[in-house]
């Protein structure tokens, strides 16, 4: 493992030059990394759930699994922020301007350390009001507050890993994190199975192995920057706020953080629909939202993609190339989310089954499958929105993206759910709202994207 955190030598062979030569390629091998770690987090969270579902019942599964929207909620501002680091190390980068991205380096670092106290705060104090207001079950909320409470003392750490792979994404570099987090997975796997079937500690055995897998790939991260020989070293003595650092970071990071905080209520509420519903229906919902998030993290790893290499090019001042980095995103994720989409409903009855065992099996299978047939089968609809949003991103703009994803996503679930929902009753009738808002969202970014590219090639032929 020495060699990933060696100096200048090693680091260059990891990073991609984004602004030269063929796309196709280097946007491949940027991409599988990345997907590979975004499966590797999920991970940590399949491995919470399928070890207590199947050694702690379908309470504490419910339990787990009732957390997520309300962990997004609280999380997604600062996380959103680490987008802001991804799109201004790329574009300092691509326009080799080292001092600027020197500074906006050593902001991110100290910004993710004390996003990460903050949140760690919140999720402490304000756990147990908050899965009250969305209806979590008597039957579940217990073990839902222990289960947060616990993942939250992670935050710093969490918060440490997304901001400085951040950093490496925007050089070209997704291998180095992938393999951190895949020596945190093994690690995060065996604690499950020895805190939860030897020591019997239930959530707390699975939350407490989380972060201690975070702490790990936080740790090989920070290493990875603190050894590099290139540009984007970190010396610890140097970690300040750069004023105008920070301002620009919260320019394009606030909006996505924004998108995603309100992104999430919108999923609280869902979640909030679907408790109404009982135990067994969200423990079923549970199952089938794991299995999804490997399909999504799959297309979202094309978002990432095209922020980086939009944000060199454009950093680069080479905009014609940015069409073509939208095409290839686009064609690939879409191939994707139907290939992976399909496959995960068509076999959806083995997967559900892994998350669950016990009397209510056949009920808990029944309610995942509803849930992949109506999100699963036309999830590619999410996948070519997220890429028009990091299009939009990479070239600069962060507000136009989160006004459009809130009205046509956000907005548009929460009337769903208080006119359409309330009239019917029914999960699909819920379900439904998803592939809706994702076709809405994604007509008005391609043509926001029409409207503003050519600006810039008028702002290019006239400086």
């Amino acid at each position: 493992m020495g060699f990933l955190l060696q100096g200048h030598k090693f680091s260059k062979q990891y990073e991609i030059d984004m602004v030269n030569g063929a796309l196709l390629g280097k946007m491949l091998r940027f991409y599988f990394p990345l997907m590979f770690s975004g499966i590797l987090q999920l991970l940590f969270n399949a491995a919470d759930v399928i070890v207590v579902g199947r050694f702690a019942g379908s309470n504490a599964l419910a339990a787990v699994g009732s957390t997520s929207s309300l962990i997004n909620l609280l999380t997604n501002l600062f996380i959103g922020l680490s987008v802001g680091v991804n799109v201004l190390v790329a574009h300092f980068y691509g326009a080799k301007q080292k001092r600027e991205l020197t500074d906006m380096v050593h902001t991110a670092v100290l910004t993710s350390l004390i996003g990460g106290f903050l949140l760690m705060v919140l999720g402490l104090l304000f756990s147990r009001p908050a899965l009250e207001l969305m209806g979590t079950p008597e039957e579940v909320i217990g073990m839902s507050v222990l289960y947060i409470r616990i993942y939250f003392l992670g935050m710093p750490c969490m918060m440490l890993y997304n901001f400085g792979s951040a950093i490496l994404r925007a050089v070209g570099d997704t291998r180095r994190p992938m393999l951190f987090l895949f020596y945190a997975g093994i690690v995060n796997v065996i604690l499950n199975l020895i805190f939860v079937i030897c020591f019997h500690l239930g959530v707390a055995g699975v939350a407490a192995a989380t972060i201690l897998s975070q702490t790990i790939s936080a740790a090989l991260v920070l290493l990875c920057l603190m050894r590099t020989d290139s540009v984007y070293k970190v010396y610890l003595s140097s970690l300040r706020i750069d004023r105008e650092m920070l301002i620009r970071m919260i320019k394009i990071g606030l909006p996505a953080g924004l998108q995603g905080s309100l992104f999430s209520i919108s999923n609280v509420l869902i979640q909030s629909s679907v408790n109404s519903f009982g135990a067994i229906a969200m423990a079923g919902n549970t199952a089938a939202q794991n299995i999804e998030g490997f399909v999504y993290v799959s297309m979202n790893s094309f978002y990432q993609t095209a922020i980086s290499f939009t944000g060199q090019n454009y950093g680069a001042m080479k905009w014609k190339r940015i069409p073509r980095i939208m095409l290839i995103s686009l064609i690939s994720v879409t191939v994707v989310g139907l290939v992976l989409g399909n496959g995960a409903y068509l076999l959806g009855d083995p997967l559900v089954r892994l998350y669950t065992s016990g009397e209510h099996t056949e009920e808990i299978v029944s309610y995942g499958l509803l849930r992949l047939s109506y999100i699963c089968v036309p999830y590619f609809l999410c996948g070519i929105m997220d890429v028009m949003v990091g299009v939009l991103r990479g070239i600069g703009y962060s507000i136009m993206p989160m006004l459009v994803s809130l009205s046509g996503a956000c907005l548009f679930r929460i009337v769903w759910i208080e006119t359409v929902f309330r009239a019917h009753h029914t999960l699909p009738v819920l379900y439904l709202s998803y592939a809706i808002s994702w076709s809405l969202t994604f007509g008005v970014h391609l043509l926001c994207f029409f409207i503003v590219y050519p600006r810039l090639l008028k702002k290019q032929k006239a400086s």
